[in-house]
């Protein structure tokens, strides 16, 4: 696959894995379930690495404005992720009664449990957790850009570069192979099939509204960068089909830096926003979330409305953000919240788990393809800012 793009190399993957995965036998299966856990543990320990590597020097590279980037960077995430669950709202309300008038609640058991295991595991825990690296990474990039530390912020350049090393030696070529593994073993496992033909009809739903929001976050992003919103959307969409695979904002990093680099964004910029956007940034997912939660609630014969959502989104996009960068990570940091604010009981918890995880790479997607635009959306109202473009500004 090395002589093709990267995104060519994703769609043959995910295409091979569906198709040997139909026929192949759980031998064959356990071979690439190993490597999946190998690279899926590998990832897990350097997401917190990767966050460090590119968010220090990014908020250290900023001088003054560098906590008014980040204000503004969480805020117009954060409103997205809101924004986004109000839409599913007031669409799975008007759509469902007809979507769903001859479906009934059907007991379903988590997908997960139906794939192969590896043949061995190898722990490979991370140095900290994501939260943690968030943390130290605001810390010591707002420290550096500050005190003008040129010790630690030559360090954390050569941190960076490391990293960059890592990514485009051993992930970015290594991906395909993860991705095709995930697929053939899902295709195996044969439920999250039967989830999805039973409620096709909510996912496309989903799916739509997934691409009308992303048209109207980038029709944005274009206007205020003067570039073509189509255009911009297929310069991403490698990072689209990379987390269809991966079902992992946060391990799908490194594509979503390499391709919001070439929206005519300063690197600097897209050095700090993309690894925190990975983790903040969950619009795709809280469209997911809201849409299922209803689909539940209604094939129980529940009326949800605004007034008891609402407070469910808002709090769903300060949860989210402690979800660990792994699939299926939104819906079990959500879980609290289904209990205790739409009273969701252990039979519909599972429900909203199947639904979720059998299209969670969806989700995953839409948020990684909507950083590129926030991360465009940021770069240019930082350019407006006189607090971030004086000379101690963006470099």
């Amino acid at each position: 696959m090395k002589g093709f793009g990267l995104l060519i190399r994703i769609v043959i993957a995910i295409a091979l894995g569906i198709t040997i995965g139909s026929f192949a036998n759980d031998w064959f299966i356990r071979v690439f379930a190993t490597f999946n856990d190998l690279f899926g543990n590998f990832l897990g320990f350097i997401i917190p690495l990767i966050i460090l590597g590119f968010i220090i020097p990014g908020i250290g590279s900023l001088g003054k404005g560098a906590g008014k980037l980040l204000g503004l960077t969480a805020f117009i995430a954060y409103s997205s992720t809101v924004i986004a669950g109000i839409v599913a709202f007031f669409s799975a309300k008007t759509i469902y009664p007809n979507l769903l008038s001859q479906q009934s609640l059907q007991s379903f058991s988590d997908p997960t449990k139906a794939l192969s295991s590896g043949f061995i595991e190898i722990e490979m825990p991370p140095p900290m957790g994501v939260m943690t690296a968030l943390l130290l990474a605001f810390v010591l990039g707002l420290g550096i850009a500050a005190i003008k530390g040129d010790t630690l912020y030559q360090l954390s350049l050569d941190v960076r570069d490391i990293i960059h090393l890592v990514i485009e030696k051993v992930i970015i070529p290594l991906l395909p192979f993860h991705i095709f593994g995930i697929f053939t073993n899902m295709t195996a496992a044969g439920q999250v099939s039967t989830i999805l033909s039973v409620f096709a009809k909510v996912f496309v739903m989903i799916i739509i509204l997934h691409l009308l929001y992303l048209l109207v976050q980038y029709t944005l992003a274009g206007t205020l960068s003067k570039q073509n919103p189509v255009s911009m959307l297929k310069t991403m969409a490698p990072a689209y089909f990379t987390a269809l695979g991966t079902q992992s904002s946060a391990a799908t990093i490194p594509v979503t830096l390499k391709h919001s680099k070439k929206l005519k964004v300063r690197e600097s910029i897209a050095d700090f926003t993309v690894p925190l956007l990975a983790n903040i940034h969950l619009s795709g997912s809280t469209i997911t979330l809201v849409s299922c939660a209803l689909a539940v609630l209604f094939l129980q014969g529940e009326v949800a409305t605004f007034g008891s959502i609402f407070p469910f989104i808002l709090m769903l996009g300060v949860t989210m953000i402690a979800a660990p960068g792994v699939p299926g990570g939104a819906v079990m940091a959500a879980i609290g919240l289904l209990e205790s604010m739409l009273g969701f009981d252990s039979v519909m918890v599972s429900l909203m788990i199947a639904l979720y995880l059998a299209q969670d790479s969806l989700g995953t997607a839409c948020n990684v393809t909507g950083d590129g635009a926030i991360t465009s959306i940021t770069d240019s109202l930082s350019k407006n800012s006189k607090a971030l473009n004086n000379k101690e500004g963006v470099v």
